[in-house]
């Protein structure tokens, strides 16, 4: 774009009366959740920035409904945003069966065209550019994530999308200092009540230098060998592109550019393939049952604590399976290791 092309701003308003969203969620909150949910609304009908504090499978999504419920009873328009398409293609069918009386849009790269007035609109952080003054309330899930912590222009496109006077609320299991809200709830425990699946790190000397040789260290392809025998879905996490490409063998990979990753990852949670490689793009948002979880070179800088406590928190979501195993394979324990493992288990004696 330049500056001298012409912009089109839609400003009517074409909500629907408050008779019109039905609430079709059975589920039911712990006393945890219900304290947390009770708080973000509290907030939100305040019209005050709130945060939600929760580790990695603690039921956050369920924790908004009711607040975007309420909102949508008053006529308010809706955004929840969030930095990767990941996270908002795993939304979008859990709030369709939750709002089925609400037009919600889905807006990611690559989505179909979505017609009509929505009153609930799930966006990645990016399609917010789009956007200018048109949302009562904003959630922003995964608030920590690349690229929207570090990117100033997507902050501000957040801050545009919502009216002057909004208040935007976070959600994140590892907030930075910048997201620490006078209100805030913290959850420490999962739904289900279980400890966290706490990281063991082994070590996997020379695993480059074997992968550049189109090897693959032995320690790691037992561990592979296991997942596959024993019928468990598993991720690798690899650090580079250039590492998931020359991985040896075909379990199928997946990084951001991928164009059938979406597809991929539905086989690997409809247990289709046993397996997926993939970069950090699977660290949130991805919730498969009875997944385990490796990461190979987990001493690599990409993997900062936060990374690290993402990805471990792909592990053991379920009730039927709160447990799991998440190993970190390095070449070396880095600080950041230590850290996210520290986090976990404090979280785990809180």
């Amino acid at each position: 774009m330049s500056s001298c092309s012409e912009l089109l701003i839609w400003d009517k308003q074409l909500a629907r009366g408050a008779n019109a969203h039905v609430f079709a969620w059975n589920g039911q909150l712990t006393l945890l959740q219900q304290k947390a949910s009770e708080e973000l609304l509290s907030s939100v009908e305040r019209n005050e920035s709130h945060l939600i504090h929760a580790v990695c499978g603690a039921g956050k999504t369920e924790l908004l409904l009711p607040a975007i419920f309420a909102s949508l009873q008053t006529g308010k328009r809706v955004c929840v945003a969030a930095p990767r398409t990941d996270v908002i293609l795993e939304l979008f069918p859990r709030f369709q069966k939750v709002f089925p009386n609400t037009t919600i849009h889905a807006l990611y790269g690559g989505a179909p065209d979505q017609y009509g007035y929505a009153e609930l609109v799930l966006a990645t952080t990016h399609q917010l550019y789009r956007f200018e003054h048109a949302f009562d309330v904003v959630f922003v899930d995964e608030a920590d994530a690349f690229p929207y912590y570090a990117d100033e222009t997507l902050q501000r496109a957040v801050t545009k999308a919502a009216k002057p006077l909004a208040a935007i609320h976070y959600v994140t299991a590892t907030p930075t200092k910048t997201l620490i809200t006078t209100n805030q709830s913290i959850l420490t425990r999962r739904y289900h009540g279980h400890n966290l699946p706490v990281p063991r790190l082994d070590s996997l000397w020379g695993y480059r230098r074997q992968l550049k040789k189109g090897k693959i260290h032995p320690k790691l392809q037992a561990w592979i060998n296991k997942k596959i025998e024993t019928k468990t879905p598993f991720l690798i996490f690899l650090p580079t592109i250039e590492m998931l490409e020359n991985f040896p063998g075909d379990i199928p990979r997946v990084h951001a550019e991928h164009p059938k990753r979406k597809e991929l990852v539905m086989q690997l949670r409809e247990k289709k393939i046993p397996g997926l490689l993939t970069t950090t793009i699977l660290e949130r948002g991805v919730t498969i049952e009875n997944v385990q979880v490796a990461i190979v070179g987990a001493e690599q800088p990409i993997y900062t604590s936060s990374a690290l406590i993402q990805i471990s928190g792909r592990v053991g979501r379920s009730a039927q399976h709160p447990d799991g195993d998440i190993v970190f394979f390095h070449h070396g324990i880095s600080r950041e290791m230590d850290k996210a493992q520290d986090a976990i288990e404090g979280w785990n004696r809180a």
